[in-house]
């Protein structure tokens, strides 16, 4: 097998796909796992504005309202949650997103305080936190708050890793890498987009130039911008179709580079360290 047909394979992505029966998929998936573990009551999601927060969240507030419907449960619930650095530069698309959602609950929390709380006290510790690290310190502070909201509500933590940002490893690891399920896992970008097609959408929330916007000083930083790569270019490589060679190396490149991201802590039984 060649690489691209590994990658393929390990990533679950359909050349073509139907959006409905994915959007179904999606669905019984996030039903199927609450139903299992009896325990569980609630979806935690946050919610940026962009394409896959809002793909993952509307799923999930449609798995919860069927789960209500059809057990009686009325404890079941999702809760969206808004986590801005100060103030969002697109927080419209976000309000544009929540109100797609419709979702049984809305929290907000900022995380300035506590993200600049941990620069400074690193500072005084003698270590000076770049821009670059202080936007990882922004996504792991994110993912701590709804862990949180989830420890509390007998919940579980959303994550919208797909596989257009899982080849390259464009997360941040114990970030938003770290959740519970993954709803979007087998769908590259453009396969997410039909399915928000399809469930009704604004085009703004999908047509939006994606950006993780993590630092301060590159306000807005395309994805394609830092990765050098389209996401046309990752859609096709991952639905098996040529590409040019710069931009195969480049997705391959990144594959090779971000394995650690998508692979458990480090044992003495792995080839990693060897």
């Amino acid at each position: 097998m060649t690489l691209q047909e590994i990658i393929i394979e390990q990533l679950g992505v359909k050349p073509q796909i139907n959006s409905n029966d994915e959007i179904r998929r999606s669905i019984d998936f996030l039903k199927n796992y609450l139903k299992k573990h009896s325990f569980l009551k609630t979806y935690v999601l946050g919610i940026s504005g962009g394409q896959d927060s809002t793909l993952a969240g509307r799923l999930a507030q449609m798995a919860i309202e069927e789960l209500r419907q059809e057990t009686g449960d009325l404890s079941y619930q999702f809760i969206a949650v808004r986590l801005p650095y100060a103030v969002q530069i697109d927080e419209a698309d976000a309000q544009m997103a929540l109100d797609f959602i419709k979702p049984d609950k809305l929290i907000t929390v900022n995380i300035k305080e506590s993200v600049d709380a941990q620069v400074s006290v690193l500072k005084e510790a003698g270590i000076s936190i770049s821009d670059f690290n202080k936007g990882n310190i922004k996504a792991r502070q994110r993912m701590i708050t709804q862990y949180a909201i989830a420890g509390e509500t007998s919940g579980v933590v959303i994550g919208t890793d797909h596989a257009a940002e899982n080849i390259t490893g464009f997360f941040t690891k114990f970030g938003d890498g770290g959740s519970d399920i993954l709803p979007l896992f087998r769908l590259n970008k453009r396969q997410g987009k039909s399915l928000l097609k399809e469930l009704g959408a604004n085009p703004a929330l999908y047509e939006k130039v994606p950006t993780a916007d993590l630092e301060d000083n590159k306000p807005g930083l395309s994805d394609e911008v830092a990765l050098g790569v389209t996401y046309n270019n990752i859609d096709d490589y991952l639905e098996g179709k040529e590409i040019n060679q710069d931009a195969q190396a480049k997705i391959e490149a990144w594959w090779q580079k971000t394995q650690h991201k998508r692979h458990l802590p480090i044992t003495i039984f792995d080839d990693f360290w060897k």
